[in-house]
């Protein structure tokens, strides 16, 4: 009987703190194919020098998960060379030494002329719907990318049903194949061991609480929480909403500044705790015990907030958006981007309905979801591979 070796995939490594959904994207992945397809698939990450090492660890951590260090992924040095000459000759000789078999583009180019079979993952198209949330160049730079990934024929992964809509909207002459592969998160059990109650104290919350672990970027409408508090302040209600998560965008520096100043002025600073970037450990305990996930965001590819929720069955109030419809199936409140009002009486109405400390665990039947994730990324892989092989063969 003869054991097939597992098909070696390339990912380039994301940093958590730059990108804390892409980040989880990936550990999440990893940790499915381990669980779910074992020595079908060996993730192989390719990261720079200057990556974070504690990141990588963890990573590294998931069985059959391997890290590569090259200076070619500091960045993108060879982009221009990608563009113009069809090939970045460095990273592509790190991935023939690791004897890749596949690679996985994540906002990176490797070249027209890549030797190997590339998938290129589009969790958005962010930029098209909400042009004004970029800088010009930023937004021109994205576009760019993804018409020279769709030029190359890459198999494009999308994360929805909803951004496959947008794809055949902005891309409608587009060939490619075109596979949606929807994420399911399966939260590790070492990260489950902390005490939500030693948490919240830590944080100084109420055992009532709604948590909201979004980075600060304007599309994820933090404001419409801050609107929805100052109408609850009014109405004499003591509702509190804890956030974490990055503080810090590039596209806008000194947003997360005025939003806070914004609190102050309001009298909100009790109402609106932002406790940073925390341990995953923590997240998972906030969210565990929270009265309720609030996610008001503008745009989403595939809320990874929305999916750890789900996996421990926490209630949700969500901005009413194509993909968290999609997600949820109808089973959470939602409300307009732009009406407080209504995020004030969802918020209300559940903090009334809350009795005390509540931690859940992972829903019974998650494991379909996480299995099915993981079912549906190894047919995009091998419908990729295949068709690559099968265009070699044609020429």
């Amino acid at each position: 009987m003869t054991v097939s070796s597992p098909m070696r995939i390339a990912f380039n490594s994301i940093s958590r703190r730059q990108w804390a959904g892409g980040y989880n994207y990936q550990r999440n992945l990893f940790a499915a194919l381990a669980r779910f397809r074992p020595g079908e698939f060996a993730p192989v990450v390719f990261a720079g020098k200057k990556s974070d090492e504690s990141e990588l660890a963890d990573l590294a951590a998931i069985p059959g998960v391997e890290i590569v260090r090259a200076e070619a992924f500091d960045g993108q040095p060879e982009l221009p060379a990608a563009i113009a000459l069809g090939l970045a000759q460095r990273a592509a000789a790190s991935f023939r030494a690791a004897g890749i078999d596949a690679v996985v583009e994540s906002a990176r180019f490797f070249g027209w002329r890549l030797p190997i079979p590339a998938v290129a993952w589009i969790p958005d198209l962010q930029h098209r719907s909400l042009p004004h949330l970029f800088p010009r160049a930023a937004r021109w730079r994205r576009e760019f990318g993804f018409r020279m990934q769709i030029g190359s024929s890459r198999t494009i992964m999308l994360s929805s049903e909803s951004a496959l809509r947008d794809f055949k909207v902005c891309y409608p002459r587009a060939r490619n194949k075109v596979c949606v592969v929807r994420f399911a998160t399966q939260p590790p059990a070492a990260l489950l061991n902390t005490d939500p109650a030693e948490v919240i104290a830590t944080y100084g919350l109420p055992q009532s609480y709604f948590y909201l672990p979004n980075q600060f970027y304007r599309h994820k409408n933090h404001q419409l929480v801050v609107d929805a508090l100052a109408i609850l302040k009014q109405r004499g209600a003591d509702v509190v909403v804890c956030a974490s998560g990055s503080t810090d965008d590039p596209r806008e520096p000194g947003y997360y500044e005025r939003v806070s100043a914004q609190l102050k002025e309001r009298g909100l600073a009790a109402n609106f705790r932002h406790v940073g970037t925390i341990p995953l450990s923590h997240v998972y305990a906030l969210l565990r015990a929270a009265t309720a996930l609030v996610n008001p965001s503008r745009f989403e590819g595939w809320s990874t907030t929305v999916e750890e929720a789900k996996s421990f069955g926490v209630p949700m109030i969500l901005s009413d958006i194509d993909v968290h419809r999609e997600q949820t199936a109808g089973r959470a409140r939602y409300v307009g981007v732009d009406d407080p009002a209504a995020l004030a009486d969802h918020l209300m109405q559940a903090s009334q309905q809350a009795s005390g400390l509540v931690v859940r665990g992972i829903i019974p039947g998650h494991d379909d979801s996480v299995s099915a994730f993981a079912a549906s990324f190894a047919a995009t892989m091998r419908r990729a591979v295949q068709g690559d092989a099968g265009k070699l063969a044609a020429g």
